[in-house]
């Protein structure tokens, strides 16, 4: 029996292993890179526990050697989505009733697992699969994930802890179970940690999921699966499908048992899956919880009172950390004129010493971007550029994908801020930079930050002045979920600045926080009282002693 009240580890955050020459975590990487790359492997849906072969295949490349495969993996049909419900639906009552320390402890073990023997496999996935370069890798599939696995333990303790006061008499108590349901997990190419996160704190909090990696994640994805396998997770308490958007998605939103979806993609597929389901709302059995982030336009702005270097530094760790592929990455710049040729001289410097090239070699800053669709569609922003007026390509521009997906760190100086990539999403290797001509206030620049985008993600603001600091905080408070004092707008690390954005962004509801988690909860209150009431009647009901019977006719009073 456990009738303990256990209180988990407490979480720190993972420490960020420095892949230094010479260093046992670099040799251990690139053991494991070369073993990865020598290995083909067949990933397949997982559902209720089987891995299911379903003949419909596609290809897995590494984005900076397309020459190179990693291996294939199925798609999912109709009736294996259909199986993966039933398992979830089937998983659920068993699971949602597990002590939530059994719970904690699956997804504890993970985190062990993973800060330990399985580090170096799942950062060499994300790596291949991903093209990111081993400290991006590291503060993402190892770090990030290790976090979010052992603070949302931490949070789910915290949360079952808040209870209700009781009047004398009375006992109660607040109960916080899993949705009705099953949730809907589909998750981007970008971040392991998120892909792991988004099916995993719905399941923590005693939910089951349906989860849709991204068709570019599928590498690391596989290993993420094996590794909550390896920490005990029952069969179908999550289960994996990859494919194609509708083939996964249609049959998913048209369950009545759909209860929650936990989403992190683009703001168009979003909007549709939201559309979908607002469609279907008659069918459910219950209102399904929404929750997602999707994109970003984030910005960087600069007083005159700024540190030129800090800038320069913030604007290329910002904006080509993994090309550019973040929701939150620095993609607009604004600048007052006094700072802007400091700022370009320490920019120029910094970016001469960039390497561009495959993640295999650790001397490279910038890899390829994920796949053809996105090269295209950056090098579609660069080409315009190059021909507009009132563009100067002041770095970069330059691009190759003979044998990877490559876009070189691409600086725009922008004459009008309007300018589309000033203002469209690109997700990728391009930063836009507009200098406020002189005369222009710092009020009219903060103005023109927030209301130029759509989307209410990242933001950073540059100045020594402490006044001007938090004048800007305010001007901008509706501005950025995620806001950032002299530091580069990328970089959130779960339990210090939880994660989430507004407006365009998503639901704000701050992955890395307790918050997230109790959008996976259905609360049930519970009163018992110990000496129940024995008549219907109350005290206010017996006539006062010296009250006249009365014919019941009520005195009539005028009020003036």
């Amino acid at each position: 029996m456990n009738n303990a009240v256990a209180t988990p580890p407490a979480p720190v955050n993972e420490t960020v292993l420095g892949y230094a020459p010479g260093s046992p975590e670099r040799r251990a990487l690139q053991r494991a890179v070369a073993e990865m790359r020598a290995t083909e492997v067949e990933v397949l849906p997982v559902v209720g526990g089987r891995r299911v072969e379903t003949g419909r295949t596609a290809t897995m490349r590494a984005p900076h050697d397309l020459s190179h495969t990693l291996g294939t993996y199925h798609k999912a049909r109709t009736e294996d989505v259909e199986a993966g419900i039933q398992a979830a639906l089937d998983a659920r009552h068993d699971w949602m009733r597990m002590d939530w320390t059994d719970r904690a402890a699956v997804f504890l073990k993970a985190a062990d697992l993973l800060a330990g023997p399985w580090r170096a496999r799942m950062n060499a996935a994300t790596m291949l699969g991903q093209s990111k370069n081993a400290y991006q890798a590291e503060i993402d599939s190892a770090c990030e994930l290790v976090d979010f696995l052992r603070f949302n333990a931490w949070f789910m303790r915290d949360i079952y802890e808040e209870q209700p006061v009781s009047s004398p008499g009375v006992w109660n108590r607040t109960e916080y179970r899993g949705l009705e349901g099953f949730v809907f997990a589909v998750t981007p190419f970008n971040f392991t940690a998120i892909a792991a996160n988004l099916p995993a704190a719905p399941a923590l909090m005693g939910n089951t999921v349906v989860w849709k990696p991204a068709p570019a994640q599928m590498r690391a994805a596989a290993v993420v699966m094996e590794l909550f396998e390896a920490a005990g997770l029952p069969p179908g308490v999550i289960n994996m499908l990859p494919g194609d958007g509708a083939d996964v998605g249609d049959p998913v939103l048209a369950s009545e048992h759909l209860t929650g979806l936990h989403f992190t993609g683009s703001t168009p597929t979003f909007n549709h899956l939201w559309h979908s389901i607002g469609k279907n709302l008659d069918h459910y059995r219950a209102y399904p919880r929404i929750v997602g982030e999707t994109g970003g336009k984030d910005f960087i702005v600069a007083h005159e009172s700024a540190d030129p270097d800090a800038v320069a530094t913030a604007i290329v760790r910002g904006a080509f950390e993994y090309q550019g592929q973040k929701c939150s990455a620095a993609s607009r710049v604004y600048l007052p004129a006094p700072l802007w040729p400091d700022v370009q001289a320490a920019l120029e410097s910094q970016l001469a010493e960039i390497k561009v090239g495959p993640v295999e070699d650790f001397s490279n800053f910038v890899n390829a971007v994920i796949d053809e669709k996105a090269f295209d569609k950056i090098t579609g922003y660069i080409d315009r550029a190059q021909e507009a007026s009132g563009v100067e390509v002041a770095h970069g521009g330059t691009y190759d994908k003979s044998e990877g997906y490559f876009v070189d760190p691409t600086v725009l100086v922008v004459d009008d801020p309007a300018y589309e990539t000033m203002e469209q999403e690109i997700f990728g290797p391009v930063a836009s930079v507009w200098v406020a001509p002189e005369g222009k206030s710092f009020d009219d620049v903060l103005d023109l930050v927030d209301r130029t985008s759509p989307y209410a993600l990242t933001g950073a603001v540059f100045a020594r002045d402490r006044a001007v600091l938090a004048h800007a905080a305010d001007r901008l408070a509706e501005s950025a979920g995620n806001f950032y004092l002299n530091d580069k707008p990328t970089g959130a690390v779960v339990g210090q600045q939880p994660f989430g954005g507004a407006r365009g962004s998503g639901t704000n509801d701050k992955a890395g926080s307790k918050m997230n988690l109790l959008r996976w909860t259905s609360l049930r209150s519970i009163k018992e009282t110990f000496v129940p009431a024995q008549h219907f009647t109350y005290p206010f009901l017996a006539p006062d002693e010296n009250e006249p019977a009365g014919d019941g006719a009520a005195e009539k009073v005028v009020v003036m």
